[in-house]
């Protein structure tokens, strides 16, 4: 029996190899169109401005000459009280009074005292026409030889003495005068007036109180001018920054968006501690100038309100990278 000769079994068909085959199909597809994309992209992007400062330091606002404090120029107790806190006032517009009995009383005397030498003066001026015609008559009878020598000598020294006393009632005359201003003056000084147009900020008197000039400041004025910034320059930018050199003034924080354009004023010559730094150690050791910034627009503005300044801001043109 011959051995019979057996056949192979045929290969099956996989039944994965079709979905490998999407699978490869899908990876070359996408390949293809990720190299597409890449070759229609351009190799250059648009230029993108980047801001650069020549310096930037803290600052706040504030006014020339700062918040103004005031004080009644004389003793006395306060009899009122003419403005109240946030109320705008303008140039001599009264803020307090004392009691004003007392100088108003000296100035009716020194007023008086006036009035006693003006009548001294009249009644001094008729006496010396008189003896002025009594001494004239006098010696003209004697050179007629009416007359006796001796009263017309005693007539003209009578005149004389009237005229010295003249001199003397002058210048009492004038004494008094000098009093009755200082008496009014005196009165004014009850007085405390606005010296300027001004928003009052605080007020620390009241009616029935003691006050002298050296009881402290009884009003705190904010004069009506434009704000400033007063920026405190680290000393490696003091030869950087320049009058007239523009800026950008922002808030402290930040948070609003709000910016404001401005120039330097005026540089100090004076170099301080960093009063506006807030880590202590930076404020310790740091060495400032203070910068004098003007708003190129009014601003109404807080003062004291914390701001960051930007000095001399340009623009650079920043090219990002191609795209592979």
């Amino acid at each position: 029996m011959k051995p019979s000769l057996m056949k192979p079994p045929a290969a099956r068909p996989s039944r994965y190899l079709p979905g490998m085959q999407i699978c490869l199909a899908l990876t070359l597809a996408c390949l293809l169109a990720a190299c597409s994309r890449s070759t229609d992209a351009p190799t250059n992007a648009t230029a993108q401005p980047v801001t650069t400062y020549a310096a930037v330091a803290r600052g706040k606002v504030d006014i020339e000459g700062g918040l103004l404090t005031l004080s009644m120029p004389r003793e006395g107790t306060l009899a009122r009280v003419a403005v109240h806190e946030g109320d705008r006032v303008r140039q001599g517009q009264l803020l307090a009074e004392l009691d004003t009995q007392p100088a108003t009383l000296a100035v009716d005397a020194a007023q008086a005292q006036l009035e006693q030498a003006q009548a001294q003066m009249k009644l001094l001026a008729v006496k010396q026409t008189a003896a002025k015609q009594r001494a004239e008559r006098l010696v003209a009878a004697v050179a007629a030889g009416a007359g006796d020598g001796q009263s017309a000598d005693d007539a003209r020294e009578a005149a004389a003495q009237l005229d010295a006393e003249q001199l003397s009632d002058r210048a009492a005359l004038s004494m008094a005068s000098q009093k009755l201003d200082e008496a009014r003056y005196e009165l004014k000084q009850r007085s405390l007036l606005a010296p300027f147009d001004a928003e009052v900020v605080q007020v620390s008197a009241q009616p029935g109180a003691s006050v002298s000039p050296t009881s402290g400041p009884l009003f705190t004025l904010l004069p009506q001018k434009p704000r400033i910034i007063r920026a405190e320059l680290n000393d490696s930018f003091v030869g950087v920054i320049r009058p007239g050199m523009s800026a950008e003034v922002v808030p402290d924080n930040g948070r609003d968006g709000a910016h404001w354009n401005a120039h330097v004023l005026r540089i100090g010559q004076v170099y301080g501690p960093a009063t506006l730094e807030n880590d202590p150690q930076v404020r310790a050791n740091a060495r400032t100038v203070e910068c004098v910034l003007a708003f190129d627009e009014p601003q109404d503005l807080r003062i004291g309100q914390r701001v960051m300044v930007r000095f001399g801001a340009t623009s650079t043109p920043v090219h990002a990278a191609p795209k592979g």
